[in-house]
């Protein structure tokens, strides 16, 4: 996979049992954050810019074809650039 860390993020804290790790996308991004080194999460943030430098065009459909089996960032009121542009923000103020 081209986005294997952000696809980590996604997978890992924004599933079905997302619940686990907290019930907001701070609390989720924070529970992420607390286990990474400074390194993995710059390539988490790495790896968001990329996607949206890819996919600039079609950032909804790509994103829907990337994760869509794991999240909807419409479901937590966000869209698809925001959700991004959320967990970059988040990443880079743990």
């Amino acid at each position: 996979m081209r986005y294997d860390n952000l696809d980590q993020l996604i997978g890992v804290y924004f599933n079905e049992d997302s619940d686990y790790w907290g019930d907001t996308i701070e609390e989720l991004v924070r529970a992420c954050a607390s286990r990474c080194t400074p390194e993995m999460i710059n390539a988490k943030v790495a790896d968001i810019d990329r996607f949206k430098r890819d996919h600039a065009g079609n950032l909804d459909a790509a994103f829907e074809a990337e994760f869509g089996r794991q999240f909807d960032p419409t479901l937590w009121g966000h869209t698809t650039e925001s959700f991004l542009d959320e967990l970059k923000r988040l990443l880079l103020s743990e």
